[in-house]
């Protein structure tokens, strides 16, 4: 497993997060570093705010009504350092740039083809060519283009669990994101198909930075360069994962 790079360059930063649901409180002071081109595992018992923060990142919760936080994160996202937070950044692009993968996968009732352009042509693009080799790639990336190449026009619904989950991640990297939230992607997963999307996150930390929730302790053991721990109404652990 690698480890953090020595040359540690920070990619978000919490400092004294604290998070609420109308009076329940579900973050507890949590301050954190997470760096460039590594994955951080986030684990701990269920009901600790793990889903929560992951969502702050891309203001998932922004609509949720009764919904505060107090605190301040920054991201760094195209060089400049940006606080989701305090919306000094647009929903859209931060959208495009901080990418999240949920525990079902969410394939769109329409062809492989069109659920993989279907963000290009959200975010404006119309070269069919250049459409075409931006599919090929993140399908590459997602190791799934061999597997779906000649399937392109059938729907996104025929396949199967594992494959469905490799399409989202790979609708999610067509954006070119900087940074990969995972929200449980396997625990809907038979061990062959999740142990492909092991493989396919740890590989995907030379292009992007990755948090993954995962209640799986053998997972974040073979997956995590750092292990984030929630529990017991806090941040109790958060350090580089022993070998």
């Amino acid at each position: 497993m690698d480890k953090v790079p020595k040359q540690k360059k920070e990619k978000i930063i919490f400092d004294s997060v604290n998070f609420f649901y109308g009076t329940r409180q579900v973050l507890y002071d949590i301050s954190a570093t997470f760096y460039s081109n590594t994955l951080t595992a986030i684990t701990g018992p269920s009901g600790q705010g793990k889903s929560t923060l992951l969502g702050l990142l891309n203001c998932m919760w922004n609509e949720v009504p009764n919904t505060r936080c107090s605190g301040d994160i920054q991201i760094l996202l195209g060089g400049q350092w940006v606080s989701p937070l305090r919306k000094d950044i647009s929903l859209s692009h931060l959208r495009r740039k901080v990418a999240m993968i949920f525990q079902e996968p969410n394939p769109l009732p329409m062809s492989i083809g069109k659920n993989m352009a279907f963000p290009l042509k959200l975010a404006g693009v119309r070269d069919k060519y250049l459409i075409e080799e931006k599919v090929h790639t993140a399908l590459e990336q997602a190791f799934l283009w061999e597997e779906v190449k000649d399937r392109l026009e059938e729907s996104a619904l025929n396949l199967s669990g594992g494959q469905k989950q490799r399409l989202c991640i790979a609708r999610a990297l067509i954006l070119e994101p900087e940074i990969l939230l995972c929200d449980e992607p396997t625990s809907s997963l038979d061990s062959k198909a999740a142990g492909i999307i092991e493989e396919l996150l740890v590989s995907l930390k030379k292009d992007c930075t990755l948090l993954v929730v995962s209640h799986y302790l053998d997972q974040v053991r073979r997956i995590g360069d750092l292990v984030m721990t929630l529990e017991n109404e806090g941040l109790t652990n958060f350090k580089e994962r022993s070998s």
